[in-house]
């Protein structure tokens, strides 16, 4: 690749459809060769399947702990939007960038792989590392069997930035998520002798405005951070499936739920209070009339929230290289939590805002592109500087 600007590699990084139902090995093994050319070597954690990889690298001195530079190469579809333009084929109009991934992520990814080379001319005194995932967009999935190979290794990374998207302002918290899967088993029969019958709809609407209270008791809860917002812990069910006829009792129903938790608040807490209530309230009622019927939970996912102290290494490196101490939180999730989990600082600051993400015309600005490269190179300096 002759032309390695941000620019021109992220027009080479929206041409991959890595949608997360889908793999991501092409845009994968674009960046290896792009790494190979340039001398640098990398490693592949694969997902079970193969269809799906992690790739990790490093430049500089591999006996130091070093910085992270992590992103996700996954994006999210375009089913159903309205695009006027190709998602998957770079467009560029009035300063701005369009294409699915722009701003999340592939815009921070671009300007990281267009800084290789200025990483590779300065004798750096701490070690870069690259990370890029796969499989956050469906519950930070993939970057957990590579932050697994990392904390076996002597020399542990001593901060991780996320590229995520805050316009490159800096940012050291977000919430954590659980997403939960509830499934109903009732007994179906005639809807004219629906007594005789149990309703898992009903009862699944019973759970859902159990979920709802709930909710409503964490809004006013003691247990706040006025950095979020909101400021407290939120439930949310989002998908309901169930029933087949108005004229049968429907003997089926699941839906899905999820917590976002401030940091320090468990969200399996509310997992275990509407399962206690399914068990003492519920369950007894459906099986009085009809022996089998059950609700079972299924985890989905879930991923911790970030809290970094603005006090320590990692806040003063974010401040030197984006220019401000003015930290601030987003309401989004990012990989942080888990890389923090592990021993390794994380924070989170990109090109971009995540207005723009999942939606249709989706762009990250030519400015913000340029920021980042800037943001970078003062990295570099950092780096080969005696820190």
């Amino acid at each position: 690749m002759n032309d390695r600007s941000s620019r021109a590699v992220l027009e080479k990084l929206i041409g991959f459809a890595t949608v997360s139902r889908d793999s991501n090995l092409d845009m994968i093994a674009f960046i290896r060769q792009y790494l190979e050319e340039l001398g640098v070597e990398s490693e592949l954690f694969y997902n079970d399947e193969r269809t799906k990889a992690n790739l990790f690298a490093t430049i500089g001195p591999r006996e130091r702990g070093g910085i992270v530079l992590s992103g996700h190469t996954d994006v999210v579809p375009v089913d159903g939007q309205a695009w006027s333009v190709d998602p998957f084929r770079l467009t560029e109009r009035d300063g701005r960038l369009y294409g699915r991934g722009t701003a999340d992520m592939k815009g921070f990814i671009a300007s990281v792989l267009a800084a290789v080379p200025l990483f590779l001319e300065r004798e750096l005194k701490r070690p870069v590392h690259l990370a890029f995932s796969y499989d956050e967009e469906v519950g930070c999935l993939g970057v957990r069997s590579m932050l697994a190979e990392l904390e076996r290794r002597p020399h542990k990374p001593i901060l991780c930035l996320i590229g995520e998207p805050t316009e490159l302002k800096p940012v050291l918290g977000h919430k954590g998520k659980l997403a939960m899967r509830c499934q109903v088993k009732g007994a179906a029969c005639h809807s004219a002798y629906a007594p005789y019958g149990v309703n898992a709809i009903q009862y699944a609407a019973r759970m859902i405005a159990r979920l709802e209270a709930i909710g409503e008791e964490l809004a006013q809860s003691a247990y706040r951070d006025e950095r979020f917002d909101p400021p407290f812990s939120t439930v949310q069910t989002g998908v309901i499936k169930g029933g087949r006829a108005l004229n049968i009792v429907p003997a089926e129903c699941e839906f899905d739920f999820e917590v976002r938790a401030l940091p320090g608040f468990d969200a399996h807490q509310v997992a275990d209070e509407l399962q206690t209530y399914a068990e003492t309230e519920l369950l007894p009622k459906m099986r009085a009339v009809k022996s089998d019927a059950d609700i079972r939970f299924q985890s989905l996912s879930a991923y911790p929230g970030l809290a970094t102290s603005p006090d320590g290494e990692a806040a003063r490196l974010l401040a030197l290289l984006s220019g401000s101490d003015e930290f601030g939180t987003v309401a989004f999730g990012t990989e942080g939590g888990l890389f923090a989990h592990a021993g390794i600082p994380a924070v989170v600051c990109g090109p971009g805002s995540m207005d723009q993400g999942h939606k249709p015309d989706e762009f990250v600005s030519v400015e913000q592109l340029s920021d980042c490269d800037a943001m970078l190179a003062r990295l570099v300096n950092h780096l080969s500087a005696d820190c």
